[in-house]
């Protein structure tokens, strides 16, 4: 069993009178640290968490007036599951803060948590590499199934329903919904300890940005009694080489919170772009109405369960939230903060510099603001049933037509019987997977072999994604399918296929 001596980080500590802002830079220069101890002289007499003191970067205030000031405090060679044991039975509030191991009252090095619950418990290594990697595939196998209750829900809203059956549908999928996204932010919060987040930069018009946000939030906003103010403060052209995706996640999580802490008034949500020598500085701004917060509160306010309380019912996901955001700016290179406003309320900002870029028409739209794709026959290949049905009705909604294939033999088999304007690929599949697929097709004669093929996949890491455009694929969409990512996807390989048609009749 290991001992806490094997296990904590002997990190330099720092010194009670130690600026907050220093706190805070120390640990934006160690990005992996999460607690750092305070010490006065060799003994220990505080604790402070990467989140306080990020929070806390603008303040004037020393550590010492921040800090946990009764930290858990333990002997370096106590064994690692004694400390949990006695943890959860204990001060399992405190610990979640992070503790101090010391050597004959000596600091020693800090430790958190995550240390104590992947500890072996004598076993191997690789078994807790497969009990994590368990874990991953449970949570995306959990995601995929929502997504088909999603769809399901979704056709059986299209259907003629009894006023009570159609209420029942829609709190199922509000519910759906609710656990859908509690999943996927746990998830990623997950990656982003483990350094493992993928991000996706592209082309994005950041005036585009805050119109999808207004939309997604503003209606839920009224149906509280809110009125949610959303406001782009820049160059109506600004474009920025980034991951639309990962922004909205910063966002969405900040609104989510300040609508969950506001029971009357508006909550303001901002986005202000200016060209630097840099690259365009953004600056996301979320005010909230809602009632004001102890400075402990405030400290906690980017903790995974800073929020989470009895009387808190969604505070667990606004802590998930929370906790992602602020993972998300970090890895980013920025920074976030909370404040206080006058009154009552939180205002939260965060800021970081992308690459600007010029885009004149957004990917996958017409000049009118339309989509562009065409109707098209597809080829939907997968193994599961429900990826299947929801590809179909992505494939509805987008007005195309479609058939469907359980593994790459079946694909091969099908696109020589008859013609598809497009093909969409699973990468694992049982007898033929989608690599091996694609390469098969692109070997046939004929203009079979120009098919598009979109690959579905969960693994879209860089790497994979170029290993999957070497083997012959267009492009490649991350499961769990989003519809605006899907058309995107399906529209350029369409107009790929429409532009290569007419260079072949010019010619």
């Amino acid at each position: 069993m290991d001992t806490l001596s094997s296990l904590i980080e002997r990190r330099a500590p720092v010194s009670p009178q130690t600026g907050c802002a220093d706190v805070a830079a120390r640990f934006l220069a160690e990005p992996d640290a999460l607690v750092l101890a305070v010490t006065e002289g060799c003994t220990p007499v505080g604790l402070i968490a990467r989140d306080v003191a990020l929070a806390l970067a603008a303040d004037r205030r020393t550590v010492r007036e921040v800090m946990n000031a009764h930290p858990v405090i333990v002997a370096a060679d106590m064994t690692a599951g004694a400390l949990r044991d006695l943890a959860l039975a204990t001060r399992p509030e405190t610990l979640a803060r992070g503790f101090i191991a010391v050597e004959d009252g000596q600091y020693l090095g800090v430790g958190h948590p995550l240390m104590l619950f992947t500890a072996r418990r004598s076993r191997p290594r690789t078994r807790r590499n497969s009990d994590a990697e368990l874990i991953s595939r449970m949570s995306h196998e959990v995601l995929q199934r929502l997504d088909g209750v999603s769809d399901f829900t979704t056709r059986l809203l299209r259907q003629p329903l009894a006023p009570d059956a159609e209420a029942c549908v829609r709190a199922i999928a509000a519910t759906g919904e609710d656990l859908t996204g509690l999943m996927r932010r746990a998830v990623d919060l997950h990656d982003a300890e483990q350094g493992t987040l993928v991000f996706n930069p592209h082309p994005c018009r950041l005036q585009d940005v805050m119109d999808t946000l207004d939309q997604r939030w503003k209606a839920r906003a009224a149906s509280t009694g809110l009125t949610l103010l959303t406001a782009y403060d820049g160059d109506p052209d600004h474009a920025a080489q980034l991951d639309e995706v990962r922004l909205l996640q910063v966002f969405d999580a900040l609104v989510f919170r300040a609508l969950a802490e506001t029971r009357r008034g508006a909550v303001e949500v901002s986005l202000k772009a200016r060209l630097t020598p840099e690259g365009l500085l953004m600056e996301g701004r979320v005010r909230d109405a809602g009632s004001e917060l102890s400075a402990e509160a405030l400290a906690h306010i980017f903790a995974p369960l800073g929020q989470a309380s009895d009387d808190h019912p969604e505070g667990l996901t606004a802590g998930l939230g929370m906790a992602l955001a602020s993972r998300i700016v970090s890895a980013a290179g920025g920074m976030i903060r909370a404040e206080p406003n006058p009154g009552a309320g939180v205002t939260v900002t965060f800021e970081f510099i992308a690459a600007p870029v010029s885009m004149d028409v957004p990917a996958g739209v017409s000049g009118n603001g339309a989509p562009s794709a065409r109707a098209a026959h597809v080829l939907i290949v997968d193994d599961n049933a429900t990826n299947r049905m929801v590809a179909e009705a992505l494939c509805e909604m987008f007005e195309c037509t479609s058939e469907q294939a359980v593994d790459g033999l079946e694909a091969l088999e099908a696109v020589q019987a008859r013609s598809f304007d497009l093909i969409l690929m699973d990468i694992k599949m049982p007898r033929m997977d989608g690599v091996a697929a694609t390469r098969a097709i692109r070997a046939l004669p004929g203009p079979v072999a120009r098919t598009p093929i979109i690959a579905l996949t969960a693994n879209a890491d860089p790497e994979d994604v170029r290993s999957y455009i070497e083997a012959g694929m267009n492009d490649v969409v991350e499961k769990p399918i989003k519809a605006e990512r899907m058309l995107q996807a399906l529209q350029s390989a369409l107009d790929g296929v429409g532009a290569l048609a007419a260079g072949e009749q010019a010619a």
